[in-house]
């Protein structure tokens, strides 16, 4: 497939084609083939990027740092509070600024409207390092890290047990497209994003794959090849909203009972940070089915291949 996305952004799994996620993810796979040979590819030497992170960060700002400097482009790393976005600048006045100085910009943030208000008013790319409603770079890691394990997507299932919120709805898009079978397990009452599950329907119903909500945990995890962990709540939620999830999600908890359940070849899954004790317990994070660290470390491949896709 033709590059569609040289000098494009990358905000969000609904925004793709099918033929588009799967040309990120091969893309991915093969610079982690370069990684591994120690293959040089500093393609873009002498770009330089600007990295805007309103959330704390492990994975995201390390890979995209790593990820960078494999491909010769420098990361000015960037703080809100160090920014005059805190006192009152508005975001389109900041964001065209930083459309002078850098060759793109790569924003980890809280609402989704924020990278979309960037993406208008910068002519160089913007990449969403995260949002409330997606988590684009970390959907290509976990579709890179299904297909090293089984070498396809079709016909396999996901029992996913945690918060309705970005990597939620990255998963029910890509399971949509791709034709993974996806079964959310999660309390009465938590509703998923009206325009995200509308688009899931829409795709599910070209590709015939079977997404479902039950409080059934059993029968979630019934003939799961991947059981998905996630935290019960997110960042920038109140005391009073964690308390209430942390107690509604309690029987979804991930132990290696519930792993039991699920097909014996099946894999654990988590993006991290994981609460160890909360959503899975620590015998799953360590057992022989947890591939958490090999999907950690794709987020570089995958933040890697965004880069250099959209990158002039």
């Amino acid at each position: 497939m033709r590059n569609r996305f040289k000098g494009k952004d990358y905000l969000a799994f609904k925004d793709m084609t099918k033929e588009e996620i799967e040309f990120i993810t091969d893309l991915s796979l093969d610079f982690k083939r370069k990684w591994v040979a120690r293959e040089p590819h500093e393609y873009f030497k002498g770009q330089v990027w600007a990295g805007l992170f309103e959330k704390n960060s492990t994975r995201t700002r390390n890979a995209l740092e790593r990820a960078a400097a494999d491909l010769g482009i420098k990361i000015v790393y960037l703080r809100p509070d160090e920014m005059q976005m805190t006192r009152g600048e508005p975001l389109k006045d900041t964001a065209r600024i930083l459309d002078r100085y850098f060759d793109g910009l790569f924003i980890r943030t809280f609402g989704h409207e924020v990278v979309e208000e960037c993406s208008k008013w910068m002519e160089n790319p913007v990449i969403n390092g995260l949002t409330a409603l997606e988590h684009p770079t970390q959907g290509i890691a976990d579709l890179m890290t299904i297909k090293e394990k089984f070498g396809k997507y079709e016909g396999l299932k996901i029992c996913y047990s945690g918060n309705l919120y970005n990597v939620a709805y990255t998963t029910m898009i890509f399971c949509a497209t791709l034709g993974i079978d996806l079964s959310i397990a999660c309390p009465k009452g938590l509703e998923p994003d009206a325009e995200i599950l509308v688009e899931t329907q829409n795709r599910a119903k070209i590709s015939g794959a079977k997404i479902e909500f039950t409080q059934d945990f059993d029968m979630a995890l019934k003939d799961a090849d991947i059981v998905y962990g996630m935290s019960q709540y997110s960042m920038g939620q109140s005391d009073e909203e964690i308390e209430y999830l942390k107690k509604a999600f309690a029987p979804y908890q991930i132990t290696m009972d519930a792993m039991r359940k699920a097909k014996p070849e099946a894999i654990f899954m988590h993006c991290l940070p994981a609460h160890r004790g909360e959503e899975v317990t620590d015998e799953v994070m360590e057992c022989s089915q947890s591939v958490i660290f090999d999907e950690g470390e794709n987020r570089m491949h995958s933040i890697k291949a965004i880069l250099a896709a959209v990158a002039n």
